[in-house]
């Protein structure tokens, strides 16, 4: 692979601006930021360095940005087949693949300099790892097995991990907990999104549990499993003294909300109980972050 900076790149200049926007999955980076500038928050132990928690989370966005892009440029094809993504800018043409590939290289050879140099090198090994994972192992198993969910959800639980190791200096015991925390909470959160989208997912040639069992009960069982762990596994920050008991509290209630909604999917299998659910979790993770913040202050 040719290093990002030695490639020549022509955009081209009926291309707008906002479809290389776009191609970064701006609303979904959001998420990268908020929990990589989390757990930099409770990785420093104390009242952080602002301009130092904003650069590694930057950093951070501009990977996950980075491997978003590489991701599309992947799936051009298959997001040509599915409704929900066909007018995305590489497959509906309107920015080229090579320009969205140096596009995607330069994103994530900048995060993981930012990494390197403003927080230490553990972090952005850890960003490295987030990009292999991500492209070279996830990006092809989707296409082969529903375990590819498993899979993704490691790179997608690494964020605050690796805000806490920027702060922290190292991997340890309280930034493992919000990897935990991260990775139990994606599972229900996409059986809801797969569920709403089988029939997209089917005609992309994805073989997720929801297209693969047209029931929906391995999907709500998956819901239901990952949502019981989740609400165990929120209890952690308590154990390892990064949050109180206020954060415990909050985390309990806030579990067993979540927990109730996939059952709730989990028996009706229903477009509404989907989204209902989808949304509990989209709601569940900044609560529980600000709940975890809180409890710090």
């Amino acid at each position: 692979m040719k290093n990002a900076a030695s490639v020549p790149i022509e955009f081209h200049r009926s291309t707008a601006l906002s479809d290389y926007v776009a191609l970064t999955k701006p609303r979904l980076n959001l998420l990268v930021v908020l929990t990589s500038a989390t757990g930099y928050y409770l990785g420093a132990g104390g009242v952080p360095d602002l301009v130092l928690l904003a650069s590694s989370a930057v950093g951070t966005a501009c990977v996950a940005a980075g491997a978003a892009v590489l991701n599309q440029v992947y799936e051009r094809d298959t997001d040509g087949l599915m409704d929900r993504t066909r007018r995305r800018p590489l497959p509906d043409g309107r920015v080229e693949t090579r320009e969205a590939r140096v596009f995607g290289l330069l994103l994530s050879g900048v995060g993981l300099a930012v990494l390197a140099t403003v927080a230490n090198l553990t972090a952005a090994a850890l960003a490295l790892a987030t990009l292999a994972i991500y492209l070279l192992i996830y990006t092809p198993m989707k296409r082969r097995t529903p375990i590819a969910t498993l899979v993704g959800a490691v790179p997608g639980a690494l964020p605050p991990l690796i805000g806490w190791t920027a702060a922290h200096g190292s991997v340890s015991t309280g930034g493992v907990a919000l990897f935990v925390i991260v990775f139990f909470w994606q599972i229900p959160h996409f059986m809801a999104i797969a569920w709403m989208y089988r029939f997209d997912y089917a005609k992309g040639g994805f073989p997720l549990l929801a297209v693969i069992d047209p029931t929906g009960r391995r999907a709500g069982r998956q819901a239901v499993a990952y949502s019981l762990a989740l609400l165990i596994a929120s209890a952690a920050p308590s154990a390892v003294s990064v949050s109180g008991r206020a954060y415990l509290a909050t985390a309990m209630v806030l579990g067993v909300a979540l927990t109730w909604l996939a059952v709730r999917f989990a028996i009706t299998a229903s477009d509404r109980s989907a989204r209902q659910l989808f949304f509990g979790s989209i709601v569940y993770l900044p609560l529980l972050w600000i709940a975890m913040i809180a409890d710090r202050l």
